[in-house]
């Protein structure tokens, strides 16, 4: 079934020839011939998209880390024909031994075999394996052979050996850590045996190990890609739920979203803090975390627009992070015009700045963008854990929500541990979250908390 079209015809695809004018769609649909249109819907390489295809060179392992929906499984079960079939049906192809391996066995059945875009679905008549549900095997007509295993038993990939595997959702199996190890000793067959990854991205420690490995090699895209395949009722539905979210990044974007080992804030947390609405608010600020130095290499100025509830005792006060209006490569002119520019748009009552990189300098540039602008001062006596500590148990205790579109936030503040900032750079949006929520419900607190003395 393979076509006699060059290999660069059919990795210009689908997409080539819808675009081509109509002379040339009608030249190639007569060139290929009848046996060419009967094999054209199983030609992968001339649907597929560009990350479901396998790139070049000498790898070991192949993540394609995708959104729900990307098309990982197709390319998965599409992997797996290119490497057990031969040019014709009975040719063996450079795999003969394969090992599917899924969270469950049902899973592995239902989805990478029986499934819409699974094995069987792909496979064209004179290529289709037979599946052996005792044996828990496929089997195809040139005698190669894939055997189904669950992430749930990794011993049950001691003693079998292979030299291809396909192994779907590893960032979500029980047992990752432990099934995956199994799976490498098994892959020993063969000149190089390849195993590909068909996942959502999780951060769970096995995926970080294998995308770190210099034998790994990764196709990334989000759902977005895929959407002549879908819903457009799905994808309105889970943009409108989920942009701009930490969880649409991961299940949407193909993102891996990491928390670093004993970060103050988890991902679980700010999910856990997302809101829709906003309520009437008592206070709003803007803090800002000046750049020391001014260029497109430089650290960002941290610009984040928080506002409170400030109602009952402080056990009550609650707070909303409304923006991050952080900047980058600007001047200081440029960081304190967008740092009024944000109090202008939330209508915040005060401008709170930390000073002790610019000292009084940074006061003047503000005051030449907006002269008589509410602006206070803050200095940095401790360090920014300790500082970030107290803000961090008003997340803990459920005090402190999130709008959307926090991301670049969300991110810094998963990376910052008791034992520092873990990120790239310097933690710039954190710091000025904290100078700002400090302004708001810790040091305000503090003062309502302070005992009054009486004077006799």
């Amino acid at each position: 079934m393979r076509s006699t079209l060059s290999r660069p015809d059919l990795r210009s695809g689908a997409g080539w020839l819808a675009s081509a004018d109509a002379a040339v769609r009608e030249r190639f649909l007569s060139e290929i011939g009848e046996g060419g249109l009967c094999a054209l819907p199983f030609l992968f390489e001339f649907w597929a998209l560009p990350h479901q295809l396998p790139p070049e060179g000498d790898w070991r392992s192949w993540v394609i880390m995708g959104g729900r929906g990307a098309g990982k499984t197709r390319a998965g079960a599409e992997w797996v024909r290119s490497v057990v079939e031969g040019s014709k049906p009975l040719d063996g192809g450079e795999a003969k031994r394969v090992a599917l391996v899924g969270e469950t066995f049902d899973q592995v059945r239902d989805v990478m075999i029986f499934g819409d875009s699974g094995i069987l679905q792909c496979s064209p008549p004179d290529r289709r394996p037979v599946w052996k549900a005792s044996e828990r095997k496929l089997v195809w007509p040139n005698g190669a052979e894939a055997q189904v295993f669950s992430a749930h038993d990794p011993e049950g990939l001691r003693g079998p050996q292979f030299d291809a595997a396909w192994a779907d959702e590893l960032a979500k199996w029980k047992k990752a850590g432990e099934t995956w190890d199994m799976l490498q000793f098994a892959l020993r067959l063969g000149e190089r045996p390849r195993v590909c990854v068909t996942t959502t991205p999780r951060n769970v420690k096995v995926l970080k190990a294998l995308l770190a490995s210099p034998s790994t090699v990764v196709t990334h895209a989000p759902t977005e890609a895929n959407r002549a395949n879908l819903a457009v009722s799905f994808l309105e539905e889970v943009r409108a739920r989920y942009a701009g979210t930490r969880l649409g990044r991961q299940e949407l974007d193909g993102v891996l979203l990491s928390d670093a080992e004993g970060a103050l804030w988890t991902g679980s947390m700010l999910e856990a803090a997302r809101v829709g609405h906003v309520p009437e608010l008592d206070r709003v600020v803007v803090a800002l975390d000046p750049a020391v130095s001014a260029g497109a290499q430089s650290d960002a100025c941290g610009i984040v627009v928080v506002g409170a509830r400030l109602q009952g005792p402080p056990e009550d006060w609650r707070a909303y992070v409304l923006a991050d209006r952080t900047v980058q490569g600007k001047g200081p002119s440029g960081w304190a015009q967008a740092a009024v520019d944000a109090m202008d748009e939330f209508g915040a009552e005060r401008l709170v700045a930390e000073v002790n990189q610019g000292g009084q300098l940074v006061e003047e540039v503000v005051r030449q963008v907006a002269p008589v602008v509410p602006f206070r001062a803050v200095r940095a006596s401790r360090g920014k854990v300790a500082r970030a500590e107290p803000v961090a148990a008003l997340y803990e205790q459920g005090r402190v929500s999130h709008v959307a579109g926090l991301d670049a936030l969300e991110e810094q503040m998963c990376q910052m541990t008791a034992r520092g900032f873990e990120g790239p750079g310097s933690p710039d949006r954190v710091d000025a979250l904290v100078w700002a929520l400090h302004e708001l419900m810790v040091g305000p607190a503090a003062q309502h908390r302070r005992p009054r003395v009486r004077v006799l």
